[in-house]
């Protein structure tokens, strides 16, 4: 979590517990990340990890359905690539089996963030180094 608050120092970003409606936000007009508060370590983890990715993708807030989705996707699978190694990744699968719940708690990661790296594993599988993994694209 140091790590992530030294990023979000780095990018000028301030990160406040606050509630909310979500588990977290990132307004850009105040450079502000809001996490609610009493969240698991794993889950700030994972959101603080996500609103970082709004912030490094310059994503600003849309009324428009489908850019929404597609921004919440891409600062998942963000997210995951910044705390999830392939080698993590592999051996987590291993340890665990392909059980979603138990890679994201073997990978201390959300179960979106697995989810989200499953997806860039299908479409990048070869050039993260999982040739093996049952996620590789074809």
């Amino acid at each position: 979590m140091h790590t992530l608050l030294r990023l979000a120092e780095e990018q000028g970003v301030r990160v406040i517990e606050r509630p909310g409606a979500t588990r977290g936000g990132f307004d850009p007009v105040t450079k502000t990340i809001r996490l609610d508060p009493g969240m698991s370590a794993r889950t700030a983890r994972s959101v603080l990890a996500h609103e970082l990715g709004h912030v490094a993708l310059g994503h600003l807030p849309s009324t428009d359905p489908a850019v929404s989705r597609q921004q919440e996707r891409q600062a998942d699978e963000w997210a995951a690539r910044l705390l999830i190694t392939p080698q993590a990744y592999a051996q987590a699968e291993n340890t665990r089996g392909t059980h979603v719940a138990s890679l994201a708690f073997e990978l201390d990661v959300t179960i979106e963030l697995v989810l989200a790296y499953q997806r860039r594993l299908r479409r990048l599988g070869p050039d993260l180094g999982l040739a093996a993994s049952r996620f590789t694209a074809a």
